[in-house]
Order: structure tokens, then C-alpha cells, then sequence
């Protein structure tokens, strides 16, 4: 990578792939549509998803996240593969989340990608989604975050720590 082209070529690429994590975990739709081009498709093919065009991407999105209690993701930067004004590339990801109905998914899969170099920048042409690993046992923990000001050193007082009155 001594090319300065191809460097920044790959920052734009790995910060694209960022905006769609951020996108998604905020709620922001209108900028999760944005990072594909006009006629982009978004698949996760075992749950039968696939939405063509930003129109079906954004109202696709946010249909998926309204059934979500609450859901974290997490990217690793994996490959890109420049060719000119196009590229492909894979990213790993790590999911956690319940649903609206109870269902709980800890998932660890691949994004499969090609994007295009637009006037706006680099966009998605296509992103698939590959789980690698599904698990759904129920999830025990709540995305309300409580913490004790005492801190956990509070509950666990020693007795070690008591005054020795015998003597």
C-alpha cells in the first residue's frame, strides 16, 4: 500500500462499514439508506431478507429494528479487495440481542460486500450477511443499566476486615 489512492481508498471503505454499524445502532435510517447506491440490494438469507433499492433498504431497517428490545453490534475489520472504482470485501460480526417476542440471538458471522465508488464517496452495492454461529438461549442481562455508587467493593466487605475483639 505505498499508492495514496489506495490508502485512502480503504480508510473510506473501512469508515462506510462503520457508518452502517453506527446507523443501525442509533436508529439514524435515513443515513443507513445512504450508504448504498440507488440500486443496491441488503440480504441475510437464512431469515429469508432481502431488500433492493434505499427506499426497501431504509423501510427494510427499520421494520428489522422496531422488533428489537434491545441489540448491540459489533464489526472486525476484515478484507478489501481494490479493483479500479470497485471493490469487494468480508467483515466479521458479533450480535447480541432480544426481541419484542423473547427471542434471544448471540450471532457471530460474515458481511460479504461490493462497493462502488460514487461522487459521494464509496457506497455498498451489495451487503450479505452469513451467520457462522446462531445461539438463542434466552439472555438473562437487561439493556437497563443500573450501578451501585458504593460499587461492587461494598458488598463484599471481608470479615477479615472486621476489628478482632477477642483479645
Amino acid at each position: 500500500m505505498r499508492d495514496l489512492q489506495t490508502i485512502a481508498d480503504r480508510v473510506e471503505i473501512e469508515a462506510l462499514r462503520g457508518e452502517h454499524v453506527d446507523a443501525a445502532m442509533i436508529g439514524d435510517y435515513d443515513r443507513f439508506a445512504s450508504l448504498f447506491t440507488r440500486d443496491a440490494v441488503w440480504r441475510i438469507p437464512p431469515a429469508n431478507v432481502e431488500f433492493a433499492g434505499r427506499k426497501e433498504i431504509r423501510a427494510g431497517i427499520e421494520r428489522l429494528q422496531g422488533a428489537w428490545e434491545f441489540w448491540v453490534q459489533n464489526v472486525h475489520p476484515g478484507t478489501i479487495q481494490l479493483d479500479g472504482d470497485t471493490a469487494t470485501g468480508r467483515e466479521s460480526i458479533f450480535e447480541i440481542g432480544r426481541q419484542r417476542d423473547g427471542r434471544s440471538v448471540v450471532m457471530y458471522g460474515l458481511f460479504h460486500d461490493r462497493y462502488q465508488r460514487t461522487p459521494d464517496g464509496w457506497k455498498f452495492t451489495e451487503r450479505v450477511l452469513e451467520p457462522r454461529y446462531l445461539d438463542t438461549t434466552a439472555l438473562t442481562g437487561s439493556p437497563h443499566v443500573t450501578w451501585d455508587p458504593a460499587g461492587p467493593e461494598a458488598a463484599n466487605t471481608s470479615s477479615a476486615e472486621e476489628p478482632d475483639n477477642h483479645g
